[in-house]
């Protein structure tokens, strides 16, 4: 199924792209690509109803934020990249540290 980019409209085809979720909010956003993350959040993450996440699926990553390292809330943010048939997971405690990892590069940040 094809969706569209919550930042820009563009088509962002299954196996590509990331998708956001807010699992407590059953809310989710579609990115093709992580630069539009930043502008999305700044301009006030407006969310679509529904998730993207399974019955079997984790709805907390590892369990931490990736970017500050703390403890996961209720108000807690997944972002999944896909790439092909794999699926790529960070979790952040709310979209402030998606914003901020984002900016910063993502997983390809220099450290």
């Amino acid at each position: 199924m094809e969706e569209r980019c919550s930042w820009c409209g563009a088509a962002v085809e299954e196996g590509a792209g990331f998708r956001a979720a807010e699992p407590e909010g059953d809310r989710r956003a579609v990115f093709c690509r992580l630069e539009h993350v930043v502008p999305w959040v700044i301009r006030g993450a407006h969310w679509e109803a529904g998730s993207f996440l399974t019955d079997d699926d984790p709805d907390d990553g590892l369990g931490r934020c990736a970017r500050c390292g703390g403890a996961l809330g209720p108000r807690r943010v997944l972002l999944v990249r896909h790439r092909g048939e794999h699926r790529i997971a960070d979790a952040f405690c709310g979209v402030d540290d998606l914003l901020a990892w984002a900016k910063a590069g993502g997983r390809w940040a220099a450290t």
